[in-house]
């Protein structure tokens, strides 16, 4: 008995170890309300910063080129990590996506970022093309 309470404490510690070790954490930052939310397929434009999570070195930023990034989210023109992340998500609304390796740039290095990094990015949804935001 003693050593199926301890095997079931292990497992359940298993799962629970598991599930906080998604390739992705969202923290909105700053909620907004709204009635039309991001969708696979929307062509977004989101300002950001990256920072890697080992160090906290910023390697890219749209903010310093005053200028959002524009694409089709949900698409694979971003890593899976922003695919993922911005779904869901509100004109005005600020996240934080701290992104796992597996859904970054994996085993592989770009630019400045090394090989198997955990990347952080401060988010905000600036525009959704087609969709005006809602007046408060």
């Amino acid at each position: 008995m003693h050593i199926f309470t301890i095997t079931a404490a292990l497992a359940l510690l298993a799962t629970a170890t598991s599930a906080l070790d998604t390739p992705l954490d969202i923290k909105v930052t700053q909620p907004v309300e709204c009635t039309r939310k991001t969708v696979a397929g929307d062509k977004i434009e989101i300002h950001y910063r990256g920072t890697l999570q080992s160090d906290g070195t910023e390697f890219d930023a749209s903010y310093n080129r005053n200028q959002p990034l524009s694409f089709h989210v949900g698409k694979g023109q971003v890593i899976k990590g922003w695919d993922q992340g911005l779904l869901d998500m509100c004109i005005g609304e600020k996240r934080t996506l701290t992104i796992a390796p597996e859904w970054a740039y994996g085993s592989r290095a770009m630019g400045p970022i090394p090989a198997g990094s955990t990347l952080i990015f401060e988010t905000e949804l600036m525009g959704i093309q087609g969709v005006k935001k809602d007046e408060l």
